[in-house]
This record gives structure tokens, sequence and C-alpha cells, in this order.
């Protein structure tokens, strides 16, 4: 076809200044592929008669092929403004650190470092010493280990303190997390055999006690994380297991998931089982994550008695698992901020989200919402109204906080399409959509993204003129 030979080439389109600058942002080769991208396109058009003469101008594919470049100088993870009101929210990165964990990654990236160096001897060292005085002074448990998420932690002890063997789990506890992983799938992969004792809601100390047999090596409690059973139900408590256990001479293990080592009930939020308790309970193993509840990098944490720990360390699996030196920089810094109060409620954004009252949300809603009403556009409606908020991650489940948001409408845009020209703009601000508005929520908003917002919004208002 005529107009598939008058597509400028590649090398052409590259000298083009609105191109060009993107050389400095990215390799060629990913420039270069842009362009093709752009072209390709072009041509698919033109054959299915989906572009005329005015597509084909320099100008217009150059903008087109611009965008295309913009897209491919930057990352793909990056920056975005978390307005959903999701807490700890997984597909964001659930809570952003705090600046002393940031300052330490930061240090830990630039130089050389003692993750794993003996300063005494000046040969290899033990890189769990950076967090484990501190893991034990916080929960009272003997010894710890740190490995990359709570699904490998419990895989850890289950393969290690397990493995052929049977572990004794309530039918009420067999829970799926995230992703589709399933507790008796993690068990069969760790090389133990899953005995399901109870019914869904009930479970009695005597159904524990009942199915032990020679066989048996674990008795396992797993939080139920992102769901609840309410009414007729029970369950039996880690302290009763480990007396049981300890009786037979096989290990009690309790599963956190989220894990707390704070009470947030005075807070006005759910009780969640503390780490401290389950020590003082007597488990000989406690696993919980290190980026829930405790607003630090995603890690898996296993607490407990000297001798368990240590069968742990010994595992080939946990090479296999282990941590390296962000990991390490960022959850030492973390944990230093649980040692003084006042000064976790204030550094960690995490905690600092859950507790902050909601009065403070509303006022900055409020500031929010002048900024926003500066772009002075007659399309646009902002509102502060009240709503509600989630944790997030299976932590605290179908708990909802009280919180204000800011409620935008704009003539001549659906709820849906807003949402997405903010998602997929730069910035990027993610939200949620209620009773046809696109909403805001200021429990998740910080105040050093109100330009940022204000940009990505201005930027879709202009876009309809």
């Amino acid at each position: 076809m005529e107009l598939l030979k008058r597509l400028p080439k590649v090398d052409r389109l590259l000298e083009a200044p609105e191109i060009r600058s993107y050389l400095t942002e990215a390799p060629q080769v990913l420039i270069v592929e842009a362009i093709r991208e752009t072209l390709e396109q072009l041509r698919t058009d033109i054959r299915n008669g989906k572009a005329g003469e005015a597509d084909l101008a320099f100008e217009t594919i150059v903008r087109s092929a611009a965008i295309q470049c913009a897209e491919a100088a930057a990352r793909s993870l990056r920056r975005a403004v978390n307005g959903v009101g999701i807490v700890l929210h997984t597909g964001m990165g659930r809570a952003p650190l705090a600046e002393s964990a940031q300052a330490a990654l930061a240090d830990a990236i630039v130089h050389y470092n003692t993750l794993q160096a003996d300063r005494q001897t000046g040969g290899r060292g033990n890189r769990y010493i950076h967090v484990e005085s501190l893991l034990c002074r916080l929960t009272g448990a003997e010894a710890t280990l740190v490995v990359n998420n709570n699904a490998a932690a419990t895989m850890l002890i289950l393969n290690t303190l397990g493995e052929g063997q049977e572990v004794i789990v309530s039918r009420g506890e067999l829970v799926e997390i995230g992703g589709a992983f399933r507790i008796p799938d993690v068990m069969r992969r760790s090389g133990a055999r899953l005995c399901e004792v109870g019914a869904t809601n009930r479970t009695h100390l005597k159904d524990y006690r009942e199915a032990i047999t020679a066989e048996t090596g674990i008795l396992l409690k797993v939080h139920q994380s992102n769901y609840r059973i309410i009414g007729f139900s029970k369950d039996v408590s880690i302290a009763e297991l480990s007396v049981l256990a300890g009786e037979h001479g096989i290990y009690a293990v309790d599963d956190l998931g989220s894990g707390a080592l704070i009470d947030l009930s005075r807070w006005g939020l759910p009780k969640e089982p503390m780490v401290q308790d389950s020590i003082a309970a007597g488990a000989d193993a406690v696993c919980f994550s290190g980026d829930k509840l405790i607003g630090g990098p995603q890690c898996g944490i296993i607490v407990g008695k000297k001798e368990v720990i240590d069968k742990m360390k010994k595992n080939p699996l946990t090479r296999a698992l282990r941590c390296g030196k962000l990991t390490f920089s960022a959850l030492e810094a973390t944990l230093r901020l649980f040692l003084d109060e006042k000064q976790l409620l204030v550094e960690n954004p995490c905690i600092r989200m859950l507790t902050e009252q909601v009065d403070e949300i509303k006022k900055r809603c409020q500031r929010l919402r002048r900024r926003l009403l500066a772009l002075e556009s007659d399309r646009l409606q902002v509102d502060v109204i009240a709503d509600r908020s989630e944790v997030g991650s299976g932590a605290l489940a179908a708990v909802q906080l009280d919180t204000f948001v800011i409620a935008i409408t704009v003539k001549g845009l659906s709820p849906d399409a807003l949402a997405r020209k903010l998602r997929m703009g730069d910035p990027i601000v993610f939200g949620r959509i209620k009773d046809e508005r696109f909403l805001l929520d200021g429990r998740t908003l910080r105040e050093d993204e109100f330009n940022l917002i204000r940009s990505a919004l201005g930027r879709v208002l202009l876009e309809m003129h």
C-alpha cells in the first residue's frame, strides 16, 4: 500500500529532539524497540483501514513514538501514591519503611558492610547477629532466625522439625494465604504429613491428644490471618498445645502470620496475638512476617528455643531461604524503633497509619482539597467525606478503620476512566471507586504527595481541553 511506503525510517525518528532526549535516560536498544513498536502499530492500523493521511504526519508519529519511548525509559517498579486506603497493600509494596530504615538501606547499598564479617577475628561471621539480640529482647526468645518471608519460615520449620512425621493442625486453621498458597500444600512440600483434627469451627485439646501417635512430630497452630470464624467456635491456645507437646516430647509451633510486637487494641483495634505471648506460653518456635504489623522489609522471622533454632540454622534449606544485607539493615533499624514506643508511633509509617486519629486524617484531606481546588477547573468537584479504610495483607482481618476521603468528580469522565488516567499517568496515583465517585483515602496519603496528586489531576484536566 502507498501509505506504508511513507512511514519514516527508525534512524530519522531517532534524530527528532523529542525522542533523542530519551537516549540519556535509557539504553538505545530500548528506545529503538519503542520506535519500532510505534511503526508496527501504524502498519497494522493502515492495513486495517484505521489510519489515514493525518496519522502519517511526521510530527504525529514523533509524538506517538515519544510516548512509547517515555514508557521504555521509565522503570517498571516505580513510585506510586496510595490513595486506596489499604495500609498494608501487597500490590503496592505494603508499608513504606521508617526514615531510619531508609538511611540504613542507603548505607548498605553504597558501602561494604559487616553482614557476615567477624570484627574480632577478621574471618567469616554470622549474619543473624545483627537482629538476634534485638528480637530476643523484644520477644523473650532464646534465639532467632530470619528468612525471606513467612511462608519460607513455615516451610523451614516444618522441614526441620517435621520431615517424615505427622503435623497436627486444626481444620479451622488450614488457611489459604495470598496467591493461593495453602498450608496443606506448604506442608506437603516440606516433607511433613498433615493430620487434621477437630471441625472447621470447633477444635478441642482432646482432639490433638487423641491424634498423637509415635509418628507425630509437631502440634502446629496457625493464625487465621485473613478471615475469622465467629459464633459457635472454639480453638486451642498455644499455651495448651505447648504443655501437651511437652508431655509427649514433640514440638509446639505457632505460625502467627502477621505477628505483632505491640498491643494495638490500645488504639481501638482488635487484639492480635503477640509474639512475646507465644514465647511466654512455651512455644518451641514462633514465626511471623517482618513486613506487616512490624512495618519492616519483607522477611519471615522465626523466634524460639535455642536448640530448635540451631537445628534450623543447620538445615541446608536455610541457605536457599536466607536474606541479604538490604533486608538485615532495614530490619535492624525497624526493630530498634520498638524499644521506644513514643518514637515508634511517630517514625514507623505502618504503626503511625494504623493508630492515627481520624480527626487528623480529616484535616489532611481538607488541606488536600484546598490544593486541588486551586486548579480552578469548572469540570472539577472535590469533597471531603467520611469512609472506612482497611489494614490489608491478611493483617487484622475484617477490620475497617474510620477515615476521611477526598471524593473527586470530573465532569465528562466516568470514575473508572478517571481512575485509569491517574493510574497510567506520571506521577502514578491509585484510588478506589465507591458510589460512582473516585476516592483518595487520607489515611494512606502523605503531605509530601499533595503536589504529585495535584500534578496528576491537573494533567487529566488539561488533556480534556
